[in-house]
């Protein structure tokens, strides 16, 4: 059976950008083997909570939204975007079910950053525009390239052909579409990928259990892969090893994922 997917509706106040770019993910979703689940923004928590119990993967996509700063201990700049409180409720629920039952977790762009703040990190909440320009759009294909641990999920899945070893990293031509990233990364996430020209985090990794990081799929990009999958075998390789391991997961008690934290 194909593995169900949920996917959050990116926002609670613009319908036309949430038919755009949930329909992105969904096929992403659908086109590497999975079956998209979305998950309304407008629920009860018991409604959004039986939804997601027949979820066997988390995807959190983007959202023009900002994570509320005063989550990681900062007051919000003029230059930050409007907090999406529906938006942020549901990811929390969709991350604690992940992490409590050893869901694989995909992220991308604002979930990304929200996984982050949820593991207690930190946002980098306006990035310059030089000399990369992060926010450069859905209209550019390439927009700089990430320098990738080969040591890595992402790593593992990326050819010499699309990103070359250079320097003992992983060049990669990826996307960007933000105006944030990652400052301090949140409890057990590693980066694996930053920005080649300012350092930018533009990847993470890592599972709560230290010991045994192998057990939990967790994975968060900053750049758009369902945008790229025609062009990108990176991002339709995510896709697939995302799918893979929803499609491999087995549910686990909560009381024996309380005991591994």
């Amino acid at each position: 059976m194909r593995p169900r997917i949920a996917i959050p509706v990116p926002t609670s106040h613009d319908p036309e950008y949430n038919v755009r770019s949930w329909s992105q993910y969904a096929e992403a979703v659908s086109r590497a083997g999975g079956e998209p689940v979305q998950i309304p923004l407008n629920a009860t928590p018991r409604e959004t909570a039986d939804l997601i119990n027949t979820c066997q993967g988390v995807l959190l996509p983007g959202s023009p939204a900002d994570v509320n700063p005063q989550k990681f201990g900062h007051e919000a700049i003029p230059e930050c975007n409007p907090a999406d409180p529906a938006r942020e409720n549901v990811d929390e629920l969709l991350i604690q079910d992940a992490h409590n039952l050893y869901k694989p977790l995909f992220t991308i762009c604002f979930g990304t950053q929200s996984l982050n703040v949820w593991r207690g990190g930190t946002l980098v909440q306006d990035l310059n525009p030089v000399p990369v320009n992060h926010s450069a759009g859905r209209n550019v294909a390439v927009a700089h390239t990430a320098v990738v641990v080969p040591d890595s999920i992402i790593g593992g899945v990326l050819t010499p052909a699309e990103a070359p070893i250079e320097n003992g990293f992983r060049k990669l031509p990826i996307n960007s579409s933000h105006h944030q990233a990652i400052g301090i990364p949140g409890d057990g996430l590693r980066v694996v990928a930053r920005s080649s020209e300012d350092g930018v985090v533009e990847a993470v990794e890592g599972g709560q259990d230290q010991q045994n990081p192998d057990s939990h799929f967790v994975l968060g990009v900053q750049w758009h892969p369902e945008r790229s999958y025609d062009i990108s075998p990176a991002s339709k390789a995510l896709f697939e090893r995302f799918i893979a391991e929803a499609a491999s997961w087995k549910p686990r008690t909560i009381s024996a994922s309380i005991d591994r934290q």
